[in-house]
């Protein structure tokens, strides 16, 4: 069998100032995609199934760059064109299945749904229209009917954090195979709800998550004709008309028995919208009652500054706080390559006073001025403790930080990095010969990704409010292209 692929992953934050270009992306042409073969991210697994099934894999492109602001349009078009290069000679002599590896909330200057564009594009292409489409995709996409009306079968991610994006392709490819095998060609139905939930909210370990999952795994079981069912959280910091909850069914049984899945996974839905819609007490409340430091590891976590939904991860409202209440033993990260730079040339021990953090959001109060004495420099690149982490879902097997230096200022421990990194894998300290559990406190700015990581050596876990663009309060972000009305905006 001969299986063309490609893959486009970003989480848009369409409230962030500034643009996601070119730069920003980490581009594989052609067979360069094929070295993430065996790797722990979704390519990697699609790439181990396709060796298995013995299918000819046809690479084309596979773009990825962090979660962050609005993409631009180069971006989408550089990717089309050089997919399209290898694509269409592939197609001329005939391929028997595409196989893609999204996100699904990816928006450029013009396009507030790039997936749903990709996929009416690819239809497009000679050869292209009755090809099965089958693919995998985060759970935190902004859904739409375009990507429902254009593929074949799309398969979500089952758990947040990440933890199963490599076996979510698996998956994928596995009823590709099936498809190709049997002849049986599916399709999808798909159900928007009129809800959008903050990232805090959609922990799949906790409710509503937790029920619905359950359900999807319930229906996929019993129901003939269903080969797969997906809960979608959606991706609250884009606005698009598409964001929120939805729920998708891969089908080739009858339309009634997965519009009846649908319905049930809705009325689920909004039944516990509530439980959801997840706020964060003032960081000055929850500091203030961290005193005499309580034993064990306390981790504070900062979802307005949550790297994995696309902030700067250069906040200053949690460190802040840290010093204002004296906490001991603190430990954070800060992504800051200008202070990088500036300690790059200083020796080991000196005391330097620099304006750290508070570069990256109006929302922030501002850089802070500290004194600081540099413990450590390193180069940034670690591999991951965790291959099955949320991390692992977006890089694979290992993330570079960039230029690093670690700086101490009285009680508090600060990791400066040169490149944004997601607080998913407790490499990022190992790396730079510092341990975890040896601090009583440790900041991450993430929302749910990092518990994978952190709840094996946390005592408690506390989440705090302070200023940032990935608030979990949704009614301050301005919206305007949402669907409405919808919860709990309206």
């Amino acid at each position: 069998m001969r299986v063309l692929i490609a893959g486009l992953f970003h989480e848009t934050h369409t409230f962030l100032a500034g643009t996601t270009g070119l730069a920003d992306f980490e581009v594989r042409l052609g067979h360069e995609m094929l070295v993430c073969g065996g790797d722990a991210s979704p390519l990697g697994g699609m790439l181990e199934a396709a060796k298995g099934f013995g299918w000819t894999v046809l690479p084309t492109a596979d773009f990825r760059a962090s979660p962050s602001a609005t993409v631009t349009d180069e971006v989408v078009e550089t990717f089309w064109r050089a997919f399209r290069e290898r694509a269409e000679p592939e197609l001329n002599r005939g391929v028997d299945g595409i196989f893609l590896v999204l996100h699904g909330a990816m928006v450029s200057e013009s396009l507030p749904d790039v997936e749903g564009e990709l996929l009416r594009r690819l239809r497009a292409l000679p050869g292209a229209a009755n090809v099965p489409v089958f693919g995998v995709f985060d759970l935190h996409a902004n859904f739409s009917p375009a990507m429902a009306r254009h593929a074949n079968c799309l398969v979500a991610y089952r758990e947040n954090p990440h933890t199963d994006g490599r076996e979510a392709a698996v998956r994928a490819a596995g009823l590709l195979h099936r498809c190709l095998t049997t002849g049986e060609v599916p399709r999808i139905a798909f159900a928007q709800v009129p809800i959008v939930w903050p990232p805090t909210g959609t922990g799949t370990a906790t409710e509503p998550m937790r029920s619905l999952e359950a359900l999807a795994r319930r229906i996929e079981s019993g129901r003939a004709g269903i080969w797969s069912t997906s809960v979608i959280a959606g991706f609250s910091f884009a606005d698009t008309p598409d964001t929120g909850v939805s729920f998708l069914v891969v089908t080739s049984g009858s339309d009634a028995d997965a519009h009846a899945a649908l319905d049930e996974l809705s009325a689920l839905a909004l039944r516990t919208k509530e439980l959801g819609n997840i706020t964060e007490p003032l960081v000055d409340e929850v500091l203030a009652k961290l005193l005499p430091a309580p034993a064990g590891l306390t981790v504070l976590v900062e979802p307005s500054d949550n790297i994995g939904g696309g902030a700067p991860g250069d906040g200053t409202g949690l460190l802040r706080a840290m010093l204002k209440y004296r906490l001991p033993k603190c430990a954070i990260a800060i992504n800051d390559p200008q202070a990088v730079a500036q300690l790059a040339m200083q020796p080991i021990g000196a005391r330097v006073t620099l304006p750290l953090g508070g570069k990256g959001s109006p929302l922030d109060a501002g850089p802070l001025s500290l004194e600081v004495e540099l413990l450590s420099r390193g180069d940034g690149r670690f591999e991951l403790v965790d291959k099955r982490s949320h991390l692992a879902s977006m890089c694979g097997n290992a993330f570079d930080m960039g230029a690093c230096a670690v700086v101490r200022h009285g009680e508090v421990t600060i990791l400066l990095t040169s490149r944004k990194t997601p607080p998913f894998d407790l490499g990022q300290w190992r790396s730079q010969e510092l341990e975890p559990r040896d601090f009583s406190f440790i900041g991450v700015k993430a929302a749910v990704a990092h518990r994978r990581a952190y709840d094996p050596i946390a005592e408690r876990m506390l989440w705090v409010d302070t200023p940032g663009p990935c608030t979990s309060n949704l009614r301050a972000l301005p919206f305007r292209r949402i669907r409405r009305p919808v919860y709990p905006l309206d």
